[in-house]
């Protein structure tokens, strides 16, 4: 689970926000999206997708997987 959990990390970097439309201010501290918007986007809480960037939860469900593929932009290559 913890190969997931950097994927995660790494993938949520790489997401432009303004491509999901999040309207980027001059405040914002992070590359690519937030914990708090890839949550909101999947349709999971916040404390789930914490739990597993941080390796904590284990085994998530296709449903949940399927809707991070989706909001971080990956294709059925990196879905793997």
């Amino acid at each position: 689970m913890d190969d997931l959990a950097g994927y995660l990390r790494t993938r949520r970097s790489r997401v432009d926000p303004a491509a999901v439309g999040i309207p980027i201010d001059s405040r914002r501290r992070v590359e690519g999206l937030r914990r708090e918007e890839v949550a909101h986007l999947s349709g999971v809480s916040v404390d789930y997708y914490v739990r597993l960037e941080q390796g904590r939860a284990t085994q998530p469900s296709e449903q949940v997987l399927d809707a991070l593929a989706r909001v971080l932009g990956l294709d059925e290559t990196e879905c793997g």
